[in-house]
């Protein structure tokens, strides 16, 4: 099992920041359902200056900043021009879609080197094994390779941001009651600028991950709809950064369940197309539950989706 619960946190990494992304967009008050378009920028870019420069840093770089560009645009017409959100998020991911087989036709197949590949190699602490009991299970989640550890910074900072300072307290405002931010002299406009860009560079770090680290090539439609996931997880989550780990990972393990029993030589045999569905629908389950959730906690912030006129108010 210790395999197999180390390859889930690796399949759930590209999750957990397309989580991050959406949560960081939802809190601001925007449903951005261009998640899988900004992944998808952030991977063919990523895998591009990769092959550039084998530079990893400026590869996760230009990860960062194709996918805050996607979000950009997602901003500039949802915030400034206040137009409809889930139709521009639409069109966000088939801008995304679209540009990175463009991008990526000419890339088709090719595998980073092995020279690039060696900087993301899991850590091996062997001596975590020698801990009675708990040396197994530390090491599903110590020894992973370093973009494993930058998502758990990344959302332990996320937490601590978001319930811990005054800027997170602000940014939960802004979505909860957009009206009563403004006037209690919260610049609405700038906080949701910034948190769609973070959003955004996010979900490309999470597709970058993808191109770079878990297969590591260029595939057209590498995403494979995980941004979509992501957006349904955050719902699952409860718009929580801690809890959206722990929903990547379970999703992470869905994902490669398929490998895992092709190894146990079971009796009887699954289809392997049912098996490689189980992440879809889990997510249509995990929709149904939110929906059927009625507890505070468990509610999107007021204002999700509602664009704001400030002559309104």
């Amino acid at each position: 099992m210790i395999p197999f619960l180390k390859n889930a946190i690796i399949a759930g990494t590209p999750l957990t920041f397309g989580i991050l992304g959406a949560m960081y967009n939802e809190k601001a008050g925007n449903l951005n359902l261009g998640i899988e378009g900004m992944m998808l920028l952030g991977a063919v870019a990523g895998f591009q200056v990769a092959l550039l420069t084998m530079n990893p840093v400026l590869a996760l770089l230009a990860a960062m900043v194709f996918g805050a560009l996607g979000a950009l645009i997602y901003a500039f017409l949802t915030v400034t021009l206040r137009a409809n959100q889930s139709v521009t998020g639409l069109a966000l991911t088939i801008f995304g879609t679209g540009l990175s087989r463009f991008w990526g036709k000419r890339l088709m197949g090719t595998v980073l080197p092995e020279s690039f590949s060696r900087n993301f190699r899991p850590l091996s602490l062997p001596f975590l094994f020698k801990i009675p009991v708990l040396g197994p299970i530390l090491s599903v989640f110590l020894e992973q390779d370093l973009f494993v550890y930058l998502s758990y910074v990344i959302v332990i900072l996320s937490g601590i941001y978001l319930y811990h300072t005054r800027f997170g307290l602000n940014l939960r405002a802004v979505g909860e009651n957009t009206a009563a931010a403004d006037a209690s002299g919260i610049n609405v406009t700038l906080y949701k600028y910034v948190h769609i860009l973070i959003g955004g560079a996010l979900c490309g770090l999470g597709g970058a991950y993808l191109s770079l680290v878990y297969v590591p090539s260029w595939q057209d439609n590498i995403t494979s709809g995980r941004g979509w996931i992501a957006i349904a997880l955050v719902i699952f989550t409860s718009w929580n950064p801690y809890r959206a780990f722990w929903g990547a990972f379970l999703f992470g393990g869905l994902d490669i369940v398929g490998f895992r029993i092709q190894t146990l030589n079971l009796p009887i045999t699954i289809n392997q197309h049912f098996l490689r569905m189980l992440p879809y629908l889990a997510t249509m389950l995990v929709i149904i539950i939110g929906a059927v959730r009625k507890s505070s906690s468990h509610m999107p912030p007021k204002d999700l989706g509602n664009p704001y006129f400030r002559e309104e108010r």
